[in-house]
């Protein structure tokens, strides 16, 4: 790594001769293998930008310029160039952040790890740069994946407006986003990659005009720029320049020279610009290149030299809600899966591959996702739509007003449902069970385990008339949590001892966390506190038996890996007013707050989600109560404990 190693700023590229730069691009492959291997991480998408990212550094002067990236999963040799090259914590508390980060640099200017953001942050910097009569440059790179969705294109609508407004868009196209790239854009953009009759018919007329005395050369340039009717005809690409916006490619996003060169015609333009480079996902990296699925878009700690996972986690939620999915499709005709560019993330590609004709890969585009599952639903099908529980926060106003007001009857499979750690904070699935608390008639399941995955996927598609959720968390599911009886339609998980009169604590479990609050009530009973455990199943609506039951008892405890803000503590608080049961309830769940990037376990100790924790609370709760001493308020270390919320 002898060049790589003498890199400390974008600055330090400009001594390095072009056979040094392919150099350093080797040497960052090299890295980017070798230490994404040991740590997980987005491999992929990294090894298909490291000539692209070394010219933007050339050409531009990040951070007075700002180069903003969508997703920002793609910064990792960014990052490189900027001076962070210790990836030894990679995605780990206290290492580098998986996506661009303030805090790390200022060379990182928004943290979007959801995509087709960027083009608006774009516009809107090149407004206020124009407003303040600044020169800096502003550099968009969005992946051909991130141009399905529809806020890139409200955005170029609105870029497009402001012919003298310098900007630069880079299309980072490698036919994929995590897998290939779907839809009308996607096929527009394989044509220009593969039509090259433009480029040719340039060349040629060029030899032949530079030797025309006086009027040749003007006569070349005027035909370079004349784009509308002679790139329509020879290559569709005036879809761009209809908007308004320059276009210059395809460009080998590989060679390093090429880039440059563009990039410095795009800077010099003074006005919106779409730079049109072809990169190829996982380049350089074998075992990349052969995975077909998705280019080792994100992979978990693998061999180097062979690409081999390192050791399997055993099932995990993801992979069940699929098997089930199949099971499904085979025994109803109606179901159809939805995805947003991410077939195999969610679990759907084995569906895919049992009913090609009954899937549907709308692109990064959840909020058409949900207002076409409103029409499947309308026609007479079942539609499931999987996704991610961060990303549907991008489309709650379709679910509320297409989906719900319309008594649509489309399920909801929201994977990577509470904290999921690493991803940092745009990617915890925090918010889904509070949102969605608002819908009118909407109903949402939080399975505790595999069986309940199933069970629970089984009753959602049974429902025709309402929309249904279905949340799980991520990586390996464990074992499955047996109930001991049944109140309503809950799941009881533990009783107190045989002859308790009356429990101290209705402890209500909300999906994965059954085994912690097993663990607390454990806790609990060594400090001589009786306890019942249930599940409610499904937490929205709460269950008619809940109130009856919590009025047996004396304090009621509800634990969820979702904000405590607006979720299902609140939810059963309400329920207990209006059923003027009135008790004390503690709620124990995720503040509101963004929460950086480390472990599950370690973010869940962090907030104070922990048995221990969460025991010592109740235990100081019940014995206030009892007059015994004072609630403590110091228990969860350098966080706030959570509040009461009392009637």
């Amino acid at each position: 790594m002898a060049l790589l190693s003498r890199i400390r700023g974008p600055r330090d590229l400009d001594r390095l001769s072009p056979e040094q730069l392919d150099q350093l691009a080797a040497e960052i492959r090299s890295f980017l293998v070798d230490a994404v291997s040991k740590t997980g991480g987005h491999l992929g998408p990294n090894l298909g930008v490291v000539e692209l990212t070394i010219a933007l550094h050339r050409v531009f002067e990040s951070p007075k310029d700002k180069v903003l990236w969508d997703t920002g999963h793609q910064s990792y040799v960014h990052k490189l160039l900027t001076g962070r090259q210790d990836f030894s914590k990679l995605k780990m508390k206290g290492g580098l952040s998986g996506y661009p980060a303030q805090a790390e640099s200022d060379h990182d200017v928004i943290e979007n790890s959801h995509a087709s953001t960027v083009l608006g942050w774009a516009d809107g910097l090149a407004k206020a740069n124009e407003v303040l009569k600044k020169d800096d440059h502003v550099v968009a790179v969005i992946g051909d994946g991130a141009l399905t969705g529809g806020m890139a294109w409200e955005a170029l609508n609105n870029i497009a407006a402001a012919k003298d407004r310098p900007l630069v868009i880079v299309v980072n196209d490698n036919e994929r986003s995590y897998a290939p790239t779907i839809g009308g854009l996607a096929n527009h953009l394989a044509t220009l990659r593969t039509t090259d009759g433009y480029e040719r018919f340039l060349a040629r007329g060029k030899d032949l005009l530079e030797r025309t005395p006086v009027l040749g050369k003007p006569l070349y340039e005027t035909l370079h720029g004349a784009k509308k009717g002679l790139k329509d005809f020879i290559a569709p690409q005036g879809m761009f320049e209809d908007l308004g916006l320059k276009y210059v490619g395809p460009i080998d996003g590989h060679d390093i020279e090429a880039l440059e060169s563009a990039l410095q015609r795009a800077k010099r333009f003074g006005g919106p610009v779409i730079v049109h480079c072809l990169t190829e996902k996982g380049r350089g990296y074998q075992p990349a290149l052969a995975d077909e699925a998705d280019r080792f878009h994100a992979v978990g700690k693998i061999h180097p030299d062979t690409g081999l996972p390192i050791a399997s986690s055993g099932a995990d939620w993801t992979s069940v809600f699929g098997e089930e999915m199949v099971k499904l499709g085979h025994e109803r005709e109606d179901i159809v899966a939805i995805t947003a560019a991410m077939l195999q993330p969610v679990g759907l590609d084995k569906f895919a591959k049992a009913f090609p004709d009954r899937v549907y890969d709308v692109g990064i585009a959840e909020q058409h996702a949900a207002v076409s599952a409103a029409g499947l639903a309308t026609g007479g099908l079942h539609p499931v739509f999987a996704v991610y529980a961060t990303f549907l926060n991008r489309a709650f106003d379709q679910v509320l007003m297409d989906v719900a007001l319309h008594k649509c009857g489309v399920t909801f499979v929201l994977d990577r449902a509470g904290v999921t750690g690493t991803d940092g904070a745009s990617h915890n699935g925090m918010w889904d069970m509070s949102i969605l608390q608002v819908v009118p008639g909407l109903r949402i399941a939080a399975p505790r385990d595999a069986d309940q995955v199933r069970a629970q996927l089984r009753e959602a598609v049974e429902v025709k008339d309402a929309p249904t959720v279905v949340r799980y968390s991520k990586g390996a599911v464990g074992p499955a949590v047996k109930a001991v009886g049944r109140v309503g339609g809950m799941d009881v998980l533990r009783e107190p001892a045989e002859g308790t009169k009356s429990p101290d604590v209705l402890l209500v479990s909300v999906g994965a966390l059954a085994p912690m609050c097993l663990e607390i009530a454990d806790l609990l009973d060594k400090q001589g506190i009786s306890t019942t455990v249930v599940d409610p199943r499904w937490v929205k609506p709460v269950d008619a038996a809940l109130p009856a039951l919590a009025a047996r008892h004396r304090v009621v405890v509800t634990v969820e890996d979702n904000s405590r803000v607006g979720g299902v503590g609140s939810a059963v608080a309400q329920a207990l007013r209006d059923a003027g049961v009135d008790l004390p309830l503690r709620d124990f769940g995720i503040p509101p707050l963004f929460l950086d990037h480390a472990s599950r376990k370690e973010v869940m100790a962090e907030i104070g989600l922990t048995a221990p924790d969460i025991a010592r609370q109740v235990t100081g709760l019940v014995s206030k109560i009892d007059g015994r001493f004072e609630e403590p308020t110091d228990s969860v270390g350098a966080v706030e404990p959570a509040e009461a919320a009392r009637d």
